[in-house]
């Protein structure tokens, strides 16, 4: 019976910044069973692409159940989908395949899944452990590779069970098995001890021509639909030795193109395999034997390790299953040597082909419809136009202004209005205290009235030289009187015309005293208004006299006004760093709600132009600018 419910699997350490290297060396170092089938498990669902869960049962010594020894991922322990696999691969001592539709496994709900498991037995034919694996779908071919790959790793699970002491094999199986386990970590170890690829590659084939006894081992990796060959061993300059690489090379894509392993002379008469390559290259002096296998990453083919011996030592079926072993091992940890030791150029040309094979290839719908708003944007950029409009800051003026001034020296009696308030015309603005012109005007009344006496009297004297005098200082008198009527009618300061306060608030000052000629109150129309646009330094050299533009003030940002510009002056005023000049324009209409000092954005439109262009020009221009600075 099979109990996928209880674990204690060990958590590998997170953070590593190198996982394949921790993993091997945790392979090599376990010193418990739990750990070498944990470790084991990472290591096979690593080299088996999609692989959703799996896990390792364990037989229990003298008993007949079987217990989990270790899951993946680790800490996922809802293996119980697995079950049934390893019960019949139990029962039928064989490899097993079913398919999975819907929810089979937790790990990947709603998708169709295969359940892979595969029995590891000893020689007495005793079953010591089964894994199970539970992987996407794949082609038939591919489904076997998997249960070889498995098969394979079994190896590894035997020399456990060596060590344990559970099963009674032969001393001999068990060195030889050890001694196999031991050279892949050993070959393994010399690839990740170099930091740049043909180091690794080149000690990585030269340690299998050592301990596999071949003349020569030449590794390989696809490029272009063809096999490159990238290194050989014992050789720094094999590319000079043309012909040699290329029938090594043709081997390779022999084996590709069959995605089988080819040895030459054939294994068996019934092993359908085209070896012409292969027999080319065994043409080659001190060659006989020549052996490829293909190195894999997940489900491509990426490379080829093309082994060569001489004619009297022949690939025997346990080498070539050996050699298929460490290239499945070894073939995904060079390919990401390989990729990673290239120049920044070249991954991004590799990136780019990538992303395109995606966007024309089948699947990825959300790239090929980011692809399509990408062309779509770039279009719009290259041919769409709009209107090119120069921003300013704008502030509302009256175009006239009419000062309300003090005529004599007085003191203010009554101020009924302030700046801000709309008036009428002749509506009282302030009035001036004028109790001193009516005691000033009393004064030459009666004194008027006095000279009048004294003319009627040199009259009756008959005396024309007083009359004459008296008469003088009588006009002089009615010249003051009228001089103070008219100051007297003035005491009230009115409203010129229909408009509003923009200057002025003699509200608090009541009482005070002013002074002739001093400006009370300032009084713009209501109906004659000018835009005064702030222009940018870097945008006047596109303004120009009849320009139209809209204006949109803070008080009404849902209502715009339409104007036309009327006057460019000349000079310039500085603000917050920058330089601005003084645009004048004309309003279209004149909102009743519009008053003097009110602000806003103005924009002046200059033309029609691309919209890529409006919206990069600043950073262009200072671009130019900070070049013009910098070169010399």
């Amino acid at each position: 019976m099979v109990d996928v419910r209880r674990s204690s699997p060990t958590q590998l350490a997170e953070g590593d910044p190198s996982p394949e290297e921790l993993l091997w060396r945790e392979f090599a170092e376990a010193a418990t069973p739990e750990a070498f089938y944990r470790v084991w498990l990472a290591l096979q669902c690593r080299m088996v692409s999609g692989v959703g869960s799996g896990v390792v049962v364990a037989a229990v010594p003298s008993t007949r159940r079987f217990v989990p020894a270790a899951f993946w991922p680790d800490g996922h322990r809802a293996a119980a989908h697995l079950a049934e696999a390893i019960e019949r691969a139990l029962a039928e001592r064989r490899g097993i395949v079913l398919k999975r539709e819907g929810n089979a496994d937790p790990a990947a709900p709603g998708r169709e899944r295969y359940d892979v498991a595969y029995p590891i037995q000893t020689d007495d034919g005793k079953v010591s452990s089964v894994v199970a694996l539970g992987i996407a779908p794949r082609p038939e071919p591919e489904l076997k590779a998997v249960l070889r790959q498995l098969q394979w790793g079994a190896g590894w699970i035997e020399v456990l069970v060596h060590r344990l002491g559970a099963a009674r094999l032969q001393p001999g199986s068990a060195e030889a098995s050890k001694q196999r386990l031991q050279l892949v970590l050993d070959l393994v170890a010399s690839a990740l001890g170099h930091e740049r690829f043909y180091g690794a590659a080149t000690a990585f084939v030269t340690g299998l021509a050592t301990r596999l006894a071949c003349d020569r081992v030449s590794i390989g990796f696809l490029r272009g639909g063809r096999m490159r060959v990238r290194a050989v061993s014992h050789s720094a300059n094999f590319g000079k030795q043309t012909n040699l690489v290329r029938a090594i090379g043709a081997a390779m894509d022999e084996a590709l193109d069959q995605h089988a392993t080819v040895v030459y002379p054939s294994r068996s008469r019934g092993d359908a395999r085209v070896t012409r390559a292969h027999a080319g290259l065994a043409r080659q002096p001190d060659v006989g034997s020549v052996c490829t296998t293909l190195l894999t990453e997940g489900r491509k083919f990426v490379g080829a390790l093309t082994f060569e011996r001489p004619a009297d030592r022949p690939f025997d079926p346990v080498t070539v299953e050996f050699c298929e072993v460490l290239a499945a091992v070894a073939g995904p940890i060079l390919e990401v040597q390989r990729r990673d030791d290239r120049w920044l150029i070249v991954k991004a040309a590799d990136a780019g082909r990538r992303q395109l094979a995606h966007v024309i290839g089948p699947r990825h719908m959300a790239l090929k419809l980011g692809v399509v708003g990408l062309a779509a944007a770039v279009a719009l950029l290259a041919y769409a136009e709009g209107d090119y409009r120069v921003s300013a800051r704008s502030v509302m003026e009256a175009r006239t202004r009419l000062a309300a001034v003090a005529p004599f020296n007085s003191y203010i009696k009554e101020a009924p209005v302030r700046a801000g308030s709309v008036v009428r015309e002749n509506q009282l603005l302030a009035a001036l205290d004028d109790r001193e012109l009516r005691l000033e005007r009393l004064k030459w009344l009666s004194q008027a009235e006095q000279l009048v006496r004294q003319r009627d009297q040199a009259l009756a004297k008959r005396d024309a030289a007083a009359v004459q005098i008296v008469g003088a200082q009588i006009d002089q008198a009615r010249a003051q009187i009228g001089l103070l009527d008219d100051q007297l009618s003035r005491t009230r300061v009115v409203a010129p015309f229909d408009g509003s306060i923009v200057t002025g608030d003699l509200s608090q000052s009541l009482g005070a005293p002013v002074e002739r000629g001093q400006v009370l109150f300032e009084v713009a129309p209501l109906a004659d208004y000018r835009v005064v646009l702030q222009v940018e330094e870097r945008d006047i050299a596109d303004v120009a006299v009849g320009q139209r533009g809209e204006l949109l003030l803070t008080a009404w940002p849902a209502d715009s006004v339409s104007f036309t510009v009327e006057t460019i002056t000349p000079v310039s005023t500085a603000r917050e760093g920058h330089n601005y000049f003084r645009v004048e324009a004309k309003l279209d209409r004149t909102p009743d709600r519009l008053r003097p000092g009110m602000e806003g954005v103005g924009k002046i439109v200059v033309d029609r132009r691309l919209l890529v262009w409006i919206w990069t020009r600043q950073a262009i221009d200072w671009v130019r600018l900070k070049l013009w600075a910098w070169l010399p």
